[in-house]
This record gives C-alpha cells, structure tokens and sequence, in this order.
C-alpha cells in the first residue's frame, strides 16, 4: 500500500491532546509521517487538522490562519492555569448583567499585545512554560501580536454568571487568556469553561470527522474518503498553471521570470500546477519578477 498523503480533518474530543490525535491517526492512516496545525488544549474540541506524508510539509504555509471558537466562560473565578482545570486562586461574588458584559466587548477588538499565559508551549529562553510553571515559576513573557476579528455573547446565564463567546481571532491567539483578560476588565475575574475551535484556516467544524468515524471508515475499507488532497490547503491562492518545459524547468527548482508565467504584477504566495498535476507552492516577487519555488509537493522530473 502507498504511504498515504493528505489532510484530514478530525473534531478533536475533549480530554485528548493535539498530539494524542496525530499518535492515533499514525495508527489508523500506518504511516509514521502525520502532524498537526494549531494545537488545541486537552479540554478543548472541534476543528484539529492533521497532516499525512507528503502533506506535512503544508504545515507552516496554511495561507489562512483564522480560527474561530465558541468559548464558555465562568465570571467569578480566578485559576492559575485560566481555565476551570486549573488551580483556583480567587472565587469572587458577581451579579453582572448580559449589558454590563457586552459593553465591554469592544475594548477587546482589533490588534493588539496578548500576554500568553504560563501554561502554554511558548518557549522562553529554550524552556516551555507549562514546564517552568510546572516547576512553581512564573517568568517574564513577551506579549505577541494577536487580532480578534469578532467578539459576540450568544448566551448568558445570569443566574451562574456563565456566558458563551463567539470568538474570530488571529493565530496564535490565546482564549483562555482573552477570558481572563474580560474577568479582569469586569473586576470579578473569569476563566475558561469549555472551548469548541468552530474552524481553522477555512476548514470548519462541520467537515470533521471523530476518531470513531475514522476507525469505521478503516474496518470499512473506505480509509481513503476522509483524505482531502494538499492542494486544498491552497485553493484560495492565485493559480499559476505551467505548461510544457516550464513545467519541468519549476519542478527541477528553476526560478521563472514572471512574464512567462501569466501571473505578472502579482505579489505573494501561488498555487502552481502543471499538466500532471499539483506541483507546490512559489512565492512571486513582482518587483524582482521572479517567481521562486517556495514548497515542492511533487516529485523532480
């Protein structure tokens, strides 16, 4: 049986790591070759893309990284892990009101610096902080440049000051820390309930599969359904389409002159294809007019 290549989108169950996931599809799919984009934490579900063979080299080169996440929120509660799994550092009565949450809501849009919290797999000075914090230290973190797109109460429970956020954020954003953040603004203190990632880099809940459907899917002989090709990762990027020796001239890693390639003026990442196929992805430099093979998904020629 070839090595199997592609994406597969698993609703990642609660409970589980993100690399628990990978270590079972490894499994499943009998490949050694599997990774992931954009971890999610053991309490937390939804939307975990995983990567097989040849597709892990899309990995870092997603062109969308937008999530989205439908996120409950406790008020009242201060933990050292900011969210309900963790240690609780302070309980404190509130009476808030759906009003008084949502008038402070915008104050969290747009750009902005967000502190990641000490139970995270950022690395400070070559050490993960969920080590260090393990340990009992807390250290100095460099806020990161982080966007939130949206930001929407769909549900509030006033009587256990308990609420659902909606949330569209850039990578890299932390919303465990954006609950702790809006306790924070509140002056009752909040922490993470639930988390549910809704979609990743366009792929939306929806489309995914559990690990049950998956197994079906193997015992069924039918493995091969919940594969999408690489290429999809790519589709809204603009298409250059090489014919002839241009082709083989890409796929040997030559640098074309972007006039030859139906693509001049335009600057950034391309999907590029030939006439057998997918080929990878080249970054296209407008003012050098050149454009250069960034990722190669197929085969030299």
């Amino acid at each position: 049986m070839c090595p199997v290549t592609g994406i597969v989108l698993v609703d990642k169950p609660a409970g589980w790591t993100s690399f628990d996931v990978v270590a079972k599809l490894r499994g499943i799919f009998a490949t050694r070759r599997a990774g992931h984009a954009g971890t999610l934490d053991p309490m937390a579900t939804g939307v975990l893309p995983v990567f097989l063979g040849q597709a892990t080299k899309a990995c870092d080169l997603l062109p969308a990284q937008d999530k989205s996440y439908l996120a409950e929120v406790q008020l009242g509660l201060v933990t050292d892990t900011q969210d309900v799994t963790g240690r609780v550092l302070q309980k404190n009565p509130c009476r808030l009101a759906r009003a008084q949450v949502e008038a402070v809501l915008p104050q969290f849009l747009g750009p902005q610096l967000q502190t990641p919290p000490m139970y995270s797999a950022v690395k400070v000075a070559g050490r993960r902080l969920y080590d260090l914090a393990r340990e009992g230290r807390e250290v100095e973190r460099p806020a990161r440049p982080i966007e939130i797109y949206s930001l929407n109460v769909t549900d509030f429970c006033e009587q256990q000051q308990r609420l659902t956020l909606q949330v569209h954020c850039s990578k890299g954003s932390y919303v465990r820390t954006l609950a702790h953040d809006l306790g924070q603004r509140l002056g009752c203190g909040a922490a993470l309930a639930a988390l549910r990632r809704t979609m990743a880099a366009g792929w939306r809940v929806e489309d995914c599969r559990t690990i049950e459907a998956l197994q079906a899917l193997k015992e069924a002989g039918r493995l091969q359904e919940a594969v999408l090709p690489v290429e999809s990762a790519f589709a809204g990027l603009p298409l250059c389409r090489l014919e002839g020796k241009l082709g083989l001239l890409y796929r040997n890693g030559v640098r074309l002159e972007a006039a030859r390639t139906g693509l001049a003026g335009v600057e950034g990442l391309v999907q590029v294809w030939d006439e057998k196929g997918f080929v990878g992805i080249a970054w296209q430099d407008a003012g050098e007019g050149l454009l250069h093979p960034r990722k190669m998904f197929a085969e030299r020629t």
